[in-house]
Parts: structure tokens; C-alpha cells; sequence
């Protein structure tokens, strides 16, 4: 009989998927915070250990080579075990190994403690999102995951703002420190959060009477390598990702140097660009999910349109002004940089069987912190020792243009990829 209390398309009641939402924000907030409060700390980290532009990127690119070498094998724990026990853990590990950066006493270590931040946060997107995909109606997905993402930014802008402000009047490890508190607290709740039944890998080999068999190994690897719009939007993800994660990096640094202004204001007025992609996510998940209604390959057109007119925006930014009309660019571009985001991830959900969600976004990761994340702080940095900072973010846009151009391409397969994709119902765990 159907439970009245639980709307269509709703896992569970709509009160409970929205507490487990809550829950999942926090923690997705509390790990950019952990992830991004060293950008901040640049300078004094320079001061004290006569760190190079290209040391201080590889703290923030160490953390996206761990999640891209352990994404994959946690994702298919979390898919075939337990989205709140493995991202609970995942919680944990990554607030301790956090806090451990405040004991460091040279560069190698803190590099080894970043590298662990990255352990422990490799797979909490995909799973994060995997459990959104569930709680919440397909219709809604990308606005979902929209909001869940908009944690991302807000993360980033606060561990910045926090970084530069308690290493200005405490010192820098007591940022480390500070900041890592808080994500053992939620990740405590999080393990007695209700969880979905782990979904079988079967397929359906007789519509007529719904007969199914267990999926082999090549049928699992035919999900992914036979299905293009789902491998174009890995890689196009990279490309808008190494435009972000260069920008979020290194714009407090840029403004540092440009403007002549002091670290803790730099980095205050960088974080008004990232906290920008606040609108971004929830708004492009909300429009694309609007104009699915009548336009099915919606949520790869949008993305396509939107990282164009990123590219653009960053571009004339850098190349064309400096002072108040680039900074103007520069928010209206944080808004922008981020509408892509929610149609793409739900892409990874939607043209997947729904016991390699996880998995699936897993592959995104990788991509793009392999390809993305971790190469555009550590490219800038480069480019900056080379030529200068400003030469350097002139570059970056272009990397946004190519991401355009395979969301576009991608956008003529996903009609059929949907198509494909096998329909399970998930119920809940007692």
C-alpha cells in the first residue's frame, strides 16, 4: 500500500530527505572548508618555510591526487555497502588528518597531511550524491544537486576568510586546527541517518516478464564505455573544474600582489567571486531542470551555453581590464562558473544503472581532479614563476571553451544513453 506521507518520487518523507540533505551539505561545506583554508595561508607559509609559488600549489593539488587514486575502489564500497557508514567514516578521517596539519614542522610533512585530507574526502561527492539521487525525484535532480553543490563555494569562501583571519591574529596553524573541529560533530550524526537498500547489479534480459540476470564484469564496464554522453561529461567537467579550482586558488594571492592590498583583505574579496557560485549551482540546476520539461538533452545543452559564456567572461576580465570593471567580471564570472555543474552531475546520474551511482560519479571525480583540479593550481603556479601571476589566469579561460565544445557534442547522445538505462525501484533499509 502507498505510504501517504511519502510525496512521488520520494525515497522517504519529504521532512527527513530534507534532514539527511541538511546533513550532507554541512559535511560537503565542512570539506572545502578543510580543503581550501591553506590558500589563504600562502604567504605566511612562504615567510616562515620560503615556500615557491609552485610548493604552495602542490598543497592544494596533493589533496586532488589522493581523491583521484582512491575514488574509484571507495565508490564501489559505498555502492555495495553503506552510503552513511562509509561517508561517516569518510567524515572523520579527513577532520583528523586536517587538525594534524597544524603540528606540521616542515613542508613534507604538511604535504603528507594534505595528501591525507584528500584519503579521506575521496569518496564523499560521489556518495553525497548518490544519496541525493535517491532521496529526491528525478525531476528535481539537478536543482538538488544544484543546492548540495552550492556547499562547495560557501566551503571554499569561509576556510579562506577564516584561514586569513585567524593566521592573522593567531597564527597559521591554529587555522588548521580550528577549522577541523566541526566535521566530527556532524559526521557523528551522520551514522544514524536511514540509509537505501543496496541496489543488486542485475539486468533485465526478458521485458516481457521482467526476467533479470546478475550483471557479469564486461556488462558493469559496458555501462561505462558504452555509453558517450556519460564519458564526454567526465571530461568536459575537467575542463570547467581546472578553470575554478585555478581561480579559487590563486585570485586572494593575485590581489594580494596586484592591488597592493594586505593577505586577509585579498582574501575577503576573492571570496566574494566564490561565494557567487552560491547563486550559480542552485540556478542552473533550477533552470535545467525547467527546460528539460520540453527539451530532454537539456542537461548538457545548458552546460555547453554556460561554459562558453564563462570562458568569455574570465577572458575579457583578465585580458581586457584591471580594478573595478575586472572585479565586476569577475563576480558576474563566480555566477556563471558554477551553472554548469548540476546538470553535469546529474548526467552521471541519469544515464547509469542505479547500483553504480556512486561509481559513476566516482569516474567524474577523477576526471576531474586528475585532469582539473589538481593540474590548474599547480599550472598557474607554474605559469606565475615563469611569466606573472596576471599572464598566468589570462591562459586559464581556455580550458572552460574546450569544456563547451564536448558538452555540446555530448548533448546528441544523451536521448539514447537515457534510453538505455536499466529502472529499479529503491527501497529503504529497516
Amino acid at each position: 500500500m502507498k505510504n501517504n506521507r511519502i510525496p512521488d518520487g520520494y525515497l522517504m518523507s519529504k521532512g527527513y530527505s530534507y534532514y539527511v540533505f541538511g546533513l550532507l551539505f554541512l559535511l560537503y561545506m565542512f570539506d572545502y572548508i578543510d580543503r581550501m583554508v591553506v590558500v589563504s595561508l600562502f604567504p605566511y607559509l612562504q615567510s616562515d618555510w620560503g615556500l615557491s609559488d609552485t610548493q604552495c600549489g602542490l598543497l592544494v593539488s596533493t589533496v586532488y591526487w589522493s581523491i583521484v587514486a582512491l575514488s574509484i575502489p571507495i565508490s564501489v564500497v559505498i555502492d555495495r555497502w553503506s552510503r552513511k557508514k562509509s561517508i561517516g567514516l569518510m567524515a572523520v578521517f579527513w577532520s583528523m588528518a586536517s587538525l594534524a596539519c597544524a603540528f606540521t614542522r616542515s613542508f613534507t610533512q604538511l604535504f603528507m597531511a594534505r595528501t591525507a585530507i584528500g584519503v579521506g574526502e575521496a569518496g564523499y561527492a560521489p556518495g553525497g550524491t548518490a544519496m541525493i539521487s535517491a532521496l529526491f525525484p528525478e525531476r528535481i535532480r539537478s536543482m538538488m544537486v544544484g543546492l548540495f553543490t552550492a556547499a562547495l563555494p560557501l566551503g571554499s569562501a569561509i576556510g579562506i576568510i577564516l584561514g586569513g583571519y585567524i593566521a592573522a591574529r593567531f597564527g597559521w596553524r591554529h587555522a588548521f586546527g580550528i577549522v577541523a573541529l566541526p566535521g566530527f560533530v556532524i559526521a557523528i550524526l551522520f551514522f544514524f541517518v536511514r540509509d537505501y537498500k543496496t541496489v543488486n547489479l542485475e539486468k533485465t534480459v526478458d521485458k516481457r516478464d521482467d526476467n533479470k540476470q546478475r550483471m557479469k564484469r564486461m556488462d558493469i564496464i559496458r555501462q561505462f564505455t558504452h555509453t558517450p554522453s556519460l564519458l564526454l561529461t567526465y571530461i568536459a567537467f575537467a575542463g570547467c573544474t581546472f578553470l575554478s579550482t585555478a581561480y579559487l586558488s590563486w585570485l586572494p594571492t593575485y590581489f594580494y600582489r596586484i592591488d597592493g592590498i594586505p593577505m586577509e583583505k585579498a582574501a575577503l574579496k576573492s571570496s566574494a567571486v566564490m561565494v557567487l557560485a552560491i547563486i550559480g549551482f542552485p540556478l542552473g540546476g533550477f533552470l535545467v531542470d525547467k527546460w528539460r520539461k520540453t527539451k530532454i538533452n537539456a542537461r548538457l545543452v545548458f552546460p555547453a551555453i554556460s561554459s562558453l559564456l564563462t570562458a568569455v567572461i574570465f577572458f575579457i576580465a583578465f585580458y581586457c581590464f584591471i580594478g573595478a570593471i575586472q572585479y565586476c567580471l569577475l563576480l558576474l564570472g563566480g555566477v556563471t562558473a558554477a551553472a554548469f555543474s548540476p546538470a553535469a552531475i546529474a548526467v552521471t546520474q541519469d544515464v547509469i544503472h542505479p547500483g553504480l551511482r556512486a561509481t559513476s560519479y566516482s569516474f567524474c571525480v577523477i576526471a576531474q581532479n586528475l585532469l582539473g583540479s589538481s593540474l590548474g593550481p599547480l599550472f598557474v603556479g607554474m605559469l606565475s614563476d615563469k611569466y606573472d601571476i596576471h599572464t598566468a589566469l589570462t591562459v586559464v579561460p581556455v580550458f572552460a571553451l574546450i569544456a563547451a565544445v564536448l558538452f555540446f557534442i555530448g548533448s546528441f547522445f544523451y536521448e539514447r544513453d537515457l534510453a538505455k538505462v536499466e529502472k529499479i525501484r529503491l527501497s529503504v533499509e529497516q
